[in-house]
């Protein structure tokens, strides 16, 4: 298992789900992703996508305009 990082900043939807399902496709069970993103469509889409993908949101920040979702692929 390994931690793995995905800028996602400045990005307006659908692209930080989309670059986040590019990303997890490259890696393997077990592995996390940060998500960093100013979209706070995030909030809703991402965890919407790991539901529908079966992998699991572990975590939630929002920190000034950035929100940190950190997804276990699952």
């Amino acid at each position: 298992m390994s931690e793995h990082t995905l800028d996602a900043r400045r990005l307006l939807c659908p692209m930080p789900v989309i670059r986040t399902q590019n990303r997890v496709n490259e890696l393997q069970t077990g592995d996390t992703l940060i998500v960093t993103c100013t979209d706070p469509g995030v909030l809703n889409d991402i965890p919407a996508w790991c539901r529908i993908n079966g992998h699991k949101v572990l975590n939630t920040i929002q920190q000034d305009d950035e929100i940190i979702i950190e997804v276990q692929v699952c």
